[in-house]
């Protein structure tokens, strides 16, 4: 079969898994390696093989980016000890305990480690499509531990691989790979992020810049690797960086964009890649004989239970150790229940990145022979997967129920805030933008207008007064201003201009209200009175209400 036959092939299982998962209610990831599982019975897809080293450098760097991209920043700042020693702590703790319970139940011991390596991380990806029934705060924090902890899960994949194949390492020699790993890898994503900002800042293009943002997450995990820094972190810490900016290096339309062609790129790589390894599971299970197979599954329950039960003991361990060495009341605020802890141990999904860290074990050692303990690496990570996603995605809803964890509205008040800020110096600045930019009496009214009418609006909205303000009779209302608004015109003396001059007044103008409302938006962001996911959502908003007057290309 060739290229372009396994590309159709690989689509189109791709389109019918997203298209049936949510009518047969199956995680959509779950129904692609189904899909994966039932293509090999296919002869002549058999022989389809990856790259070991192909798979993490054309699938990670999209999807890890696109999530860097939507991650809060300052979720991650609030919570930086906790998320830190969830990312680095908790995944050697994981992928240790992970290698014991294989080992004892016979994988040889440094594939035991690669396979702890594998299934330590929570993916992001994973925790993005399943777990956004939890708390803001408790899925942001979720997501930036699953963002960061798998520069961990590399740096031990790449110590077990390096054993595995025949090499030795010293205690030192360890310490000095962390060490160049963790901050190689966040020196050089921070030294692209401000590469990629100066290239494109001047850019006005659509099209132009989104090829620029494309090429960012490859260069930080190539200069990364070929300096020995983590290429996930160098993604991540680019990722964040270049979301945090975005609004100063790309353009309305860019942004539209971005948001409709990343997602498609990553769902399309993350389901391409479940349905590669239910191809690979196949020529594994093949290989295997039934006892081999019956083993493996053992292993695979024990590695599912073991990972849910030394991450709920590790925050444990964690909130106790925190609370008698931190007793700030800022600290004891933040500390988690045990029904919370509960929470986030279920919420653990395991998903690409798992995949990708498997796949890409070498097929064999220095000398050329075999790696023992490859097939049983995909084996036991493709079943832990399963479980993931069998149990624990259905699992969730219950278990966040269960736990009655407080009601997370602070998004909800963020959101009102920044409109109603946004709006009132909006109205307040027509008449400073419309003298700057010679904008006519008439145009300068009827903006004045339309923004009055919409902040009287929101302000009736949010207000528990509004129903008893309607029944008040006349009063300063949005009605009572729309009736005096349609007295206006017969007051303003109508500027001898014509129907289209009017007409780009008051496009420019409402372009320069725009320019202003960013502005703010950006302020209120940079300060902290509002999260990134709120910014972007504004920002979504003021940027269709651009296209709106512009058309999709921006006007010079």
């Amino acid at each position: 079969m060739n290229g372009l036959e396994i590309t159709v092939t690989l689509g189109a299982a791709v389109f019918a898994g997203t298209v049936l998962a949510p009518r047969l209610r199956i995680a959509t990831p779950l129904l692609l390696l189904l899909l994966g599982l039932a293509l090999g019975f296919v002869p002549e897809l058999r022989h389809i093989e990856l790259h070991p080293e192909m798979v993490l450098l054309i699938f990670l760097p999209v999807m890890l980016f696109w999530e860097s991209l939507t991650t809060s920043l300052r979720s991650i700042r609030r919570d930086f000890r906790g998320i830190m020693i969830m990312s680095t702590l908790l995944v050697v703790a994981t992928a240790f305990a992970v290698a014991g319970i294989a080992h004892a139940l016979g994988v040889p011991w440094a594939a035991a480690l690669v396979l702890g390596a594998a299934v330590a991380p929570p993916d992001a990806t994973a925790v993005a499509a399943l777990g956004r029934m939890l708390p803001h705060r408790n899925f942001m924090l979720l997501k930036a531990e699953s963002l960061t902890n798998d520069g961990t899960a590399l740096v031990v994949y790449a110590i077990a691989v390096g054993i595995a194949v025949g090499g030795n390492y010293t205690p030192l020699e360890v310490t000095g790979l962390v060490a160049r790993s963790y901050l190689g890898g966040v020196a050089v994503g921070a030294l692209v992020a401000v590469f990629a900002y100066f290239v494109l800042r001047p850019l006005r293009d659509a099209t132009t810049i989104n090829i620029g943002l494309l090429l960012v997450p490859f260069v930080a995990y190539l200069v990364a690797e070929l300096s020995g820094a983590s290429g996930v972190l160098a993604v991540v810490v680019a990722g964040l960086a270049v979301g945090y900016a975005s609004a100063r290096i790309s353009t309305a339309a860019s942004r539209r964009q971005t948001e409709s062609a990343w997602p498609l790129g990553s769902q399309l790589l993350n389901g391409s890649l479940f349905v590669l390894v239910g191809l690979e599971v196949q020529v594994v299970v093949r290989d295997l004989g039934l006892a081999e197979v019956v083993r493996l599954l053992g292993v695979v329950v024990a590695v599912w239970v073991g990972l849910l039960v030394v991450r709920f003991g590790f925050q444990s361990l964690s909130v106790s150790l925190i609370r008698l060495l931190d007793r700030r009341p800022s600290q004891r605020a933040r500390r988690m229940s045990y029904r919370a802890r509960v929470v986030s141990a279920v919420a653990g999904f395991r998903g690409a990145v798992s995949l990708a860290i498997a796949l890409s074990v070498p097929v064999a050692m220095e000398n050329g022979a075999p790696l023992p303990g490859r097939d049983d690496i995909i084996f036991v990570t493709t079943g832990v997967i399963v479980l993931t996603l069998l149990v624990q995605g259905p699992l969730l809803p219950i278990v966040v129920r269960w736990a009655h964890l407080p009601a997370d509205t602070g998004l909800e008040d963020e959101l009102r805030l920044a409109e109603r800020t946004l709006t009132t110096t909006t109205v307040g600045a027509v008449g400073e933008l419309a003298e700057e930019h010679g904008i006519s009496d008439e145009v300068r009214d009827r903006v004045s207008r339309d923004y009055a009418e919409h902040l009287s609006l929101m302000q009736a909205s949010h207000s528990e007064r509004s129903a008893d303000a309607s029944e008040a009779g006349p009063s300063d209302t949005a009605a009572d201003r729309g009736a005096e608004s349609a007295a206006l015109p017969s007051q303003v003396a109508i500027a001898d201009a014509s129907p289209l001059t009017r007409h780009e007044e008051y496009r420019r103008l409402r372009l320069a209200l725009l320019d202003r409302k960013r502005e703010v938006l950006l302020r209120l962001r940079r300060e902290g009175v509002i999260d990134d996911s709120v910014a972007r959502q504004v920002q979504a908003r003021i940027d269709i209400e651009e296209l709106r007057l512009t058309g999709v290309e921006p006007v010079d």
